[in-house]
């Protein structure tokens, strides 16, 4: 059963298991939330033990729509995990990360002056369809067994594998060079970061990601998920 912010929780069996949408709030890890929810199922139902997943990794800094499974239904996570993703974004173009998003301070500044409202539809356009992506070293993505950002993080030079990913729908909500607003449908594995930073390069200038949000995973819509803390509420 897929639980939503309209489903009653009283005669809920999360040892049997069920898929909760949440909101992820800002600055909360994907395992944050996982943790919090198990620990607050466990406490409302005097349960001792049970399995709690999330079904795609949120970075901190972006919010909104995260899947998580319980008990039975951790088995049904691959099932989610294929699904195509929407997001609402912003770029800042004009300078980069070194971890493509707005967690390091900028690195490098470029200039914009020269970027026309036609070359940015040009540039979303060779964004469009199946494309090589290669996802940022400070990300999960693993290297012999070990997350790339660790290795990142103690200075070890981590080379990244580029990965075919699809971009369904890729739009410019604004034309605001330092506050992009972007519209992204995308498969599975798509960095949104690594749209940011690439999209900078092919314009000739820089960009990273300084806000996300995922509005949607498939058919799941951010709009019926239950706000984080609320949940947290219904469940103590």
């Amino acid at each position: 059963m897929i639980l939503s912010n309209s489903t009653p929780l009283d005669d809920i069996d999360f040892q049997e298991g069920h898929a909760l949408l949440i909101d992820k709030p800002l600055d909360w890890t994907s395992f944050d939330v996982v943790n919090k929810i198990r620990f607050s199922i466990r406490y409302k139902y005097g349960i001792k033990k049970i399995k709690v997943g999330h079904a795609g990794t949120l970075d901190p800094l972006a919010t909104g729509l995260l899947i998580l499974c319980t008990g039975k239904w951790t088995k049904k996570i691959h099932e989610f995990q294929g699904l195509d993703k929407e997001y609402l974004g912003t770029f800042k173009l004009g300078a980069t990360t070194a971890t493509y998003d707005s967690e390091a301070d900028e690195d490098k500044q470029y200039p914009i002056d020269h970027i026309t409202e036609q070359a940015l539809l040009e540039a979303v356009d060779t964004f469009k369809g199946e494309i090589d992506q290669y996802p940022p070293i400070y990300s999960a993505v693993k290297i012999k067994g070990q997350a790339a950002y660790k290795l990142a993080r103690k200075g070890k030079d981590v080379v990244m594998k580029s990965r075919k990913v699809i971009i369904h729908d890729f739009k410019l909500e604004n034309r605001d060079l330092q506050n992009l607003q972007v519209y992204v449908h995308c498969s599975k594995g798509t960095y949104i970061r690594s749209l940011a930073h690439d999209f900078g390069k092919k314009l000739e200038s820089g960009g990273y990601l300084s806000s996300l949000r995922r509005t949607k995973i498939g058919q799941y819509d951010v709009s019926n998920a239950f706000p984080l803390f609320d949940l947290v509420d219904k469940l103590t």
